[in-house]
């Protein structure tokens, strides 16, 4: 381990972390994720003698030292794994609203949102989840000790490592919005000034907070110096989290959601992430239809999955919420019944208007999020999506720490029916309560067939996580591609309100977009990033060889052996 550090110090060549749309081969093991340091630690870790759950957690608090606008241990997020034996289990370790919220906290006396107050505050922050999900996941199913995991990511942040272009580049855009906070400032810049590509990177002050937790696990963090930290940086800034919030917090172990496409098993993650229905929703209202025959980017394509699109997350704003705080109709949603009846209207040659949608009846996330996946030799899989909600969260740091504080209160419905960062809405199922968790699109998944693995996969990109694993799923199912085109190919976006399909350059040719709007699809929104829509860091197995790819939207690498 130690010659892993060493070398991960030293790497001098910056092009060895840029993503390929390459597949990477091995028979062994591959992580995946937006840090080649933190696929590479998890690797390192399984060839150590760890399993997957071993390699995710490494890979996960690498990620708070090497990827910091959305790896953390200041966040939350979800897990999806498939054991060894078949099994699939899902561990929710999503942020919590602190004890005082409540529904009005972000209004004025009029009842107005006010400005901001949801993301640029220290009242954005819920209570973090990402040490205690990593820590479970850890002592429920991996063979390493606590210890053994965090030594390289502990020396890593200590000792350092050279900044990307793009991390550099990252730095620089955030400086004007962290000037009022010194801590923030300090762990970004080099004594006020910019970070230049090839600059080591050092924060002593994460080194000494992993070590903490190293040494005392969730005490380390939940109780003690680091808990008695983030609360004084809660009263400095008007911030709400206790240290009763701190000591109370618990991950939830939850039933996967669970479909069937095609004949391939469908495992997601439920409330109160959303990503699980709607994937195995969407998938039913599109399996009765010939997608590979239609073609990969046909209007006809586009159209049936935008219109899937538009009825499932108009059925997320009304019905999806934290399940510990309503009785939420999950099993309904994702019934081919449902499914059937939700899509009796669909006209194949027309356009739905968003304005005459409403969620359907039976009888009676910040773009900035990560994902990573790994496999094993055992058959293990994992699936991780963790996040700050924004790019860097709140942008605020708690002083002696190096934790960057999430803005995760905003996926709330802070308001009925006003929109979030992201564009979405919703009711009060998703309103603020003490305690509760917040609604996420973050859509860790895993496909098998027959108990055996076939894919592993997610994203981050707030409310196009859900539509980026769609089409990775339908990708390699329907239309028989492998994983370097599956994930490479660009994307398209709908989710009800606002009534627009965005994509990313080249997913919808010219004579695509004629045929589109004839059918009555308006407002074609370009990402004006070259990078497009989603971050799909994904491992398929076939044929005894797990082929991994590093979404090369962004930077990164699929690590295998």
């Amino acid at each position: 381990m130690k010659s892993l550090i060493l070398l991960l110090i030293v790497m001098p060549s910056f092009s060895l972390l840029a993503a390929s749309p390459e597949a990477v081969y091995s028979r062994n093991g591959m992580v995946t994720s937006r840090s080649a340091i933190a696929s590479e630690v998890g690797v390192e870790i399984m060839r150590a003698g760890g399993n997957a759950v071993d390699a995710a957690v490494a890979t996960g608090f690498t990620l708070a030292v090497t990827y910091p606008s959305a790896g953390n241990i200041g966040g939350g997020g979800f897990a999806v794994i498939k054991l060894s034996n078949g099994k699939v289990v899902t561990l929710d370790h999503r942020e919590k609203a602190p004890g005082n919220a409540h529904k009005d906290m972000f209004l004025d006396e009029n009842g107005a949102v006010i400005a901001g107050l949801s993301t640029r505050s220290h009242k954005a922050a819920g209570v973090p989840g990402s040490v205690d999900g990593l820590l479970i996941l850890l002592d429920t199913y991996g063979t390493m000790s606590r210890k053994k995991i965090l030594q390289p990511v502990i020396e890593l942040a200590r000792q350092g490592f050279p900044l990307t272009e793009d991390l550099a580049r990252q730095f620089r855009r955030i400086q004007p919005d962290i000037q009022e906070y010194p801590a923030s400032v300090g762990k970004f810049t080099s004594k006020g000034e910019a970070y230049e590509a090839g600059d080591i990177w050092r924060q002593p002050d994460l080194a000494d907070s992993l070590k903490r937790i190293s040494d005392a696990g969730k005490d380390g963090f939940y109780r003690g110096r680091i808990a008695d930290l983030i609360v004084a940086e809660m009263q400095r800034g008007g911030g709400d989290i206790s240290l009763d919030d701190l000591a109370d917090y618990s991950s939830v172990w939850r039933p996967p959601v669970h479909g069937n496409y095609r004949g391939y098993d469908i495992w997601g993650m439920g409330p109160p992430s959303s990503g699980g229905t709607l994937l195995v929703q969407m998938l039913n209202m599109l399996e009765p239809f010939n997608l590979k025959e239609m073609g990969w980017g046909s209007a006809a394509v586009i159209h049936h999955m935008v219109e899937a699109e538009r009825l499932a997350y108009a059925d997320r704003a009304e019905y999806l919420g934290d399940p510990d705080f309503h009785e939420l109709p999950v099993s309904k949603l994702i019934s081919k019944e449902y499914a059937r009846i939700r899509f009796a209207d669909f006209d194949p040659g027309h356009a739905g208007n968003s304005k005459d949608v409403s969620a359907g009846s039976w009888p009676e996330e910040s773009h900035e999020t990560t994902h990573f996946s790994v496999s094993d030799a055992s058959g293990m899989m994992v699936a991780l999506t963790t996040t700050l909600n924004s790019s860097f969260g709140s942008k605020i740091v708690v002083p002696g720490t190096g934790i960057l504080l999430n803005n995760e209160m905003d996926d709330f419905s802070v308001s009925p029916d006003s929109p979030n960062q992201l564009g979405l809405t919703g009711g009060i199922v998703n309103a603020i309560e003490p305690g509760k968790r917040m609604l996420s699109s973050m859509s860790p998944t895993l496909v098998t067939l027959n108990g055996e693995p076939v894919l592993t996969t997610g994203s981050p990109g707030g409310s196009t996580i859900i539509t980026t694993v769609l089409q990775v799923i339908i990708n390699v199912i329907d239309h028989g591609m492998g994983i370097d085109d599956a994930v490479s190919l660009p994307r398209f976006h709908h989710q009800w309100k606002p009534d627009e399909i965005k994509h990313g350059k080249f997913a919808i040719s010219p004579d695509t977009r004629v045929k589109l709007e004839q059918m009555g699809h308006r407002n074609f929104i370009e990402y004006s990033s070259g990078r497009g829509i989603g971050d799909a860091n994904s491992i398929l197995f076939r044929d005894g060889v797990f082929h991994g790819i590093k979404d090369p939207r962004n930077e990164g690498a699929a690590t295998g052996y």
